[in-house]
């Protein structure tokens, strides 16, 4: 039943629920902070309050790492953006003759089937964002800056300055009890922690978290990073990254949450795409003797070129994992 829920959740758009936030769920329920709690002031004064994380062993970590992001996916209002080729994975009935009618344009990969959430400029979120950058040690920077540009003529209608997704996957950390920096280099820069993580590859950060692998190098379990470069930057592999450690190259992580080997595909939610907490479908491909992969740019047209697969030193949970959170579980019992 809970599989099913979340096949309807994320194919065929038929909840509710969607396109809607949902409440986060009572902390006697599932013991996350909400990250506005993390802030004081409103929108053009936000200030940042709680600056502390959770500490526990690595070990603990990888099943509430997927159960926070999907509450954060939940909250922001289950927006999903599919990547994967419609003519080579399995859609809904109703879409599928849609999606072969030859008078409709191809599309690539970065259609988005299902696109419905919050924008990350409202004000029913920016409490929210603001509460993921308590997590970095640039909090009071950018929250300054921020509130500056609110206060200035227009400043309402201004998205945010700074890009938030390492915020939102280091407030993740945070709350997830990955606290202590030499477990996770909590940042405003994903390559701060791709770059810890590649380090404990060599043995040089033995308490962090995460090791960096190539992809496909290792099996990829929820729980797990998946990341890519970005503009300027064009890194493959880590032997790209490797003669530029420890310098600033833009670059973006998610949270895997569910990995289906038979469909192609793997589920990943990360902060501030498409402005919001979004989840992404990423097509992926295994070969006889290999791990899953994800596709490259170099396989499919517009696809991410995943460089770095962080792998957490945590015992691997069930591929389905989304399917089982609390949030997917109080779906199930909302009437209707």
């Amino acid at each position: 039943m809970r599989a099913a829920l979340a096949c309807l959740l994320l194919l065929c758009g038929a909840l509710p629920a969607l396109g809607q936030q949902m409440p986060r769920l009572p902390r006697e329920t599932f013991d996350v902070i909400p990250p506005a709690e993390r802030v004081h002031g409103e929108r053009g004064d936000f200030t940042p309050w709680q600056a502390g994380c959770r500490v526990g062993p690595t070990d603990w970590a990888r099943r509430r790492i997927v159960d926070i992001a999907v509450q954060e996916w939940g909250a922001f209002g289950f927006q999903t953006v599919d990547r994967t080729s419609v003519d080579t994975r399995v859609l809904p009935e109703g879409l599928v003759a849609a999606s072969r009618n030859p008078e409709l344009p191809r599309p690539r990969a970065g259609y988005s089937m299902i696109r419905q959430g919050a924008s990350e400029a409202s004000r029913r979120v920016s409490a929210d964002i603001a509460g993921y950058w308590t997590a970095t040690p640039d909090a009071v920077r950018a929250l300054s800056r921020q509130n500056r540009a609110w206060q200035g003529p227009g400043g309402d209608a201004v998205n945010w300055l700074e890009p938030w997704s390492a915020a939102f996957v280091s407030w993740v950390m945070c709350e997830a009890g990955l606290g202590d920096m030499a477990q996770f280099e909590r940042d405003i820069s994903h390559r701060v922690y791709i770059d810890q993580a590649i380090r404990a590859r060599d043995g040089a950060a033995p308490r962090a978290a995460f090791v960096a692998h190539d992809a496909g190098e290792e099996a990829v379990v929820p729980g797990d990073l998946l990341c890519n470069a970005r503009g300027s930057a064009s890194y493959r592999t880590l032997a790209d990254r490797r003669p530029e450690m420890d310098r600033y190259a833009p670059a973006h992580c998610d949270i895997v949450v569910k990995v289906d080997g038979p469909g192609g595909r793997i589920l990943v939610i990360g902060g501030n795409v498409d402005q919001s907490v979004t989840l992404t479908v990423l097509p992926a491909i295994q070969q006889p003797g290999e791990n899953l992969k994800p596709l490259g740019e170099a396989d499919l047209d517009g696809a991410r070129t995943v460089f770095a697969h962080l792998k957490l030193r945590s015992p691997s949970i069930e591929r389905d994992a989304l399917d089982n959170t609390p949030t997917i579980a109080a779906l199930e019992r909302q009437p209707g």
